[in-house]
Formats: structure tokens, sequence, C-alpha cells
């Protein structure tokens, strides 16, 4: 039990990252700022506490850092595994900014965090699009992101969650 409880704090605050990593994409691709301006804005003003409602609660910060500045720097490669998951009459340029942003995060997870569950990161990101959408996105998000996984963690046990879409 203890062990458990060690835990919650670490993973409450990597979902607050991976939160504010996602709206910190979407700040990027609306307004064009930079990358690195963004990530300081947003571990300066946001994770740190700053105003009541801009704040993310308990975030870690390294993560954040580790999930934005990747999926930047790894944007091609991430969208072509996006691409590649869509179905063909689906471009990624159709896809709405936030649905983007949230896949985006998923990918590169994905991509190069092994040592979370595939299982973990899809419903982490589901969660997410729940908190943007009350239609199909998160179940279009969950068979994007399980489609990733299948591709870059396919050995991997319990990889593709089977009760996500139920959330």
């Amino acid at each position: 039990m203890t062990g458990s409880k060690e835990r919650l704090p670490e993973r409450q605050r990597r979902t607050a990252a991976r939160l504010a990593a996602v709206q910190s994409l979407y700040q990027m691709s609306i307004t064009g700022i930079p990358a690195p301006r963004v990530i300081a804005e947003f571990k300066e003003l946001r994770l740190a506490g700053g105003d009541e409602n801009e704040s993310f609660g308990p975030a870690d910060p390294a993560f954040y850092e580790r999930l934005t500045a990747g999926v930047t720097s790894d944007l091609e490669t991430v969208d072509r595994l996006i691409e590649g998951a869509l179905s063909e009459d689906w471009a990624i340029d159709r896809l709405e900014t936030i649905v983007r942003n949230i896949l985006e995060c998923g990918a590169h997870e994905l991509l190069t965090h092994g040592d979370v569950p595939a299982a973990v990161v899809i419903s982490e990101y589901v969660d997410v699009a729940h908190g943007f959408f009350s239609d199909k996105e998160p179940g279009f998000i969950n068979g994007v992101l399980d489609r990733i996984a299948r591709t870059l963690r396919e050995g991997e046990k319990g990889a593709v969650p089977s009760d996500t879409e139920s959330e």
C-alpha cells in the first residue's frame, strides 16, 4: 500500500505535465512563439503556481520540458507516425489543432518514453482529450494512439488497453 501512495503524487505531477505540454504546443501552433520561450513561460508562470486560474497544479517541470521540447524537435517523425496511423482519407492537416497536439504528445511519449507502459500513455492522453471534448474526439485519439502503440511497441505485454474508450 505504501508504494502506491508514494507513486500517486508522481503520477499526478506527470498528468499535469502532459496537459501543460499539450497546451504549450497549442500556444505555439496558434501564436508561432518559439518553443524555448513558451516552455520558459509555462515553467515560470503556470507550473510554478502563479495565478490560480492558470496553474496546472503540481506538475513535473522536467517531464513537461522533455515532452514539449521533444515533440518540437522530433515533429517530423512524430507527424509521420500520426499520418501512418490515420486512415487513408484523413490527412494530418485536417485535424483540429488541439487534437493534433494531443496526438503529437502521445505519439512522442510512445516513441521516446519506453519506461511508461503504452496503456498508461494512451489512457493519459484520452483523459486529456476528455478535458477538451465530450463528443467522439477522445475515442478517435484512443484509436490513433493505439495504432501507433501497436507499431512502436508490438512486443510490449498489455500495450493496447481494452477498456480505455469506455471512460
